[in-house]
């Protein structure tokens, strides 16, 4: 079916799902929900804004820590404010054009997320292992381009994810297992052939996350053969120091993905619960984490936040 008929009164609309047994404490939920995303919310502001203030600050590791915030931001507020309109008012019902953009979005941002998580382990493996070239191959501009790459690179990725969807039919059950909207629960009740859209979906995570995930690791490979090449311990552990917070923030990024890939791929006979609640870790936990990683981590912006 053509983009343009999808507008008309009888387009597909999706049902969001919730926790069962549950449905009674939805506004308790919600509550709880809302608390993390106005924790996150408020987290990564404070994190622009101590960084765009702060000059010690202006360095290629804390721009990318920016952009990092920034897709949070963009990846939390896409999704949770609709997730609390279901929890609090009800509102179920999700339609297909919103449902697709919101797919997208998600998809995409997590892309971004991917891309500066990995340029930031290339900022990592520069400074310990050639700490002089480092402000020449890291500039203000190259950052920028980074930037510009991972956004676009996102984009064109991930664009044909609802393309393919949109000639299908959906004549199945509409009930989604998430309270959003994500590419292969939506595939799953097409009644047509979805070969092209797993196929093509499969290879984009493999090529995009999947490949970020094997550079990150080789890079802290190289980083831990440098650093096991310093005589002094004191500097083996400062070195290694300045790479823990990345490292967390990459666990707290990737866990939750991949946790999520595996109950979609294999967790068919799995609680609904499950599907749910692992959702909502893998859209909320990333963007409360990273902000008090880095403020714990980092003296400066520790510092700033207590004073505000």
């Amino acid at each position: 079916m053509p983009f343009a008929n999808r507008s008309d009164p009888g387009a597909p609309t999706f049902l969001l799902a919730s926790v069962p047994g549950l449905e009674a404490a939805r506004a308790w939920m919600g509550t709880l929900l809302c608390s993390g995303y106005l924790l996150a919310v408020a987290g990564n502001c404070a994190v622009l804004f101590i960084v765009k203030t702060e000059p010690s600050l202006h360095a290629p590791m804390y721009f990318f820590l920016c952009m990092l915030a920034a897709v949070d931001l963009a990846l939390s507020t896409s999704t949770v404010p609709r997730v609390l309109a279901f929890y609090w008012f009800g509102s179920g019902e999700v339609g297909f054009a919103a449902c697709l953009l919101q797919m997208f979005l998600i998809h995409t941002l997590s892309a971004v997320e991917s891309a500066v998580l990995l340029a930031m382990a290339a900022d990592r493996y520069v400074a310990i292992c050639h700490p002089l070239r480092h402000a020449a191959v890291l500039t203000g501009a190259a950052t920028a381009r980074i930037g510009v790459a991972a956004v676009a690179r996102g984009v064109l990725f991930f664009l044909p994810l609802p393309l393919l969807l949109l000639p299908l039919p959906f004549c199945r059950s509409r009930a989604l297992s998430h309270s959003f909207c994500l590419h292969q629960d939506v595939m799953n009740l097409a009644c047509a052939n979805t070969t092209p859209s797993v196929v093509y979906g499969l290879a984009a995570i493999l090529l995009v996350m999947g490949l970020d995930a094997v550079l990150i690791c080789l890079s802290y490979l190289l980083i831990i053969r440098a650093v096991l090449r310093l005589e002094a311990w004191r500097e083996r552990l400062r070195a290694l120091g300045t790479c823990a917070a990345h490292i967390c923030v990459v666990l707290a990024f990737y866990v939750p993905l991949i946790g999520l890939s595996v109950v979609h791929r294999f967790g068919r006979d799995l609680a609904p619960s499950v599907h749910i609640v692992m959702g909502n870790v893998y859209i909320l936990v990333p963007a409360v984490a990273h902000p008090i990683i880095y403020g714990v981590r980092t003296k400066v912006i520790r510092r700033r936040i207590l004073n505000l």
